[in-house]
């Protein structure tokens, strides 16, 4: 089994989202989108932000940054205009 479970890190991640405000994550499709974004910045050479990654895969270690609060998902909207 996969720790933490899928809608452990969707409360997490949706945690700081104010009650009036729509959810930054709604479904598990988010979350391997999120984490598999960080695990290519991982593996492109991006610095781990947790401790003990040592033998660690990147998808791991994205999941565990996402997981301790270390990385957070932006709305797609916020994203989106930052690039431009």
């Amino acid at each position: 089994m996969i720790h933490p479970s899928y809608s452990e890190l969707i409360k997490v991640v949706n945690q700081g989202a104010e009650d009036d405000e729509t959810p930054v994550v709604s479904s598990r499709y988010s979350i391997v989108l999120a984490t598999s974004k960080r695990a290519r910045q991982l593996i492109a050479g991006a610095e781990p932000k947790v401790g003990g990654t040592h033998g660690k895969k990147p998808l791991s270690i994205a999941i565990d940054e996402l997981y301790k609060g270390q990385v957070k998902i932006m709305p797609e909207e916020e994203e989106k205009g930052g690039e431009e």
